[in-house]
């Protein structure tokens, strides 16, 4: 007597995201670091892999990355901040705005650095040479003088 086969499954039906979809934002979560959607006008957001419970800022509120200088973690605040502290390693990081900052090479392996207007030096993470950046006397006098000569 033949066995009855089975019937072929299904093919699964293709994802169409919800007609609202638009209309999602999305945050760090505040104890494991996992990026969170969550739809606008909630208030908190509870990570479903943690169970932490992060609250979402104010609507209109603007917010600025950094990566964290103790363990490379990618922290997320609300712009404006002068400092942000990790999660992770409670490392303080200072925030800076763009306007705030400048790039230099560094002086031996040419890595593309990034310092706080007004440092002198800044020295770098990869091969921890220091690289001046401090105006020098001859640059700041033939500044000067360009200066001068334009106004007459």
């Amino acid at each position: 007597m033949p066995v009855p086969l089975a019937p072929y499954p299904t093919p699964p039906t293709p994802f169409t995201p919800p007609a609202n979809a638009g209309t999602q934002s999305q945050l760090v979560c505040s104890g494991c670091r996992n990026l969170l959607l969550y739809p606008v006008g909630a208030t908190s957001v509870c990570c479903a892999v943690c169970n932490a419970v992060t609250a979402v800022p104010p609507p209109g509120t603007e917010m600025a990355q950094l990566v964290c200088g103790g363990c490379h973690t990618l922290l997320m605040y609300i712009r404006g901040a002068t400092s942000v502290q990790c999660s992770c390693c409670h490392t303080v990081n200072l925030a800076m705005e763009a306007n705030q900052v400048a790039h230099v090479n560094c002086g031996n392996c040419r890595m593309l650095l990034m310092y706080q207007y007004g440092a002198r030096s800044v020295k770098c993470a990869v091969c921890n040479f220091v690289t001046s950046v401090g105006v020098s006397i001859k640059s700041s006098l033939v500044l000067s003088l360009q200066s001068f000569m334009l106004r007459q």
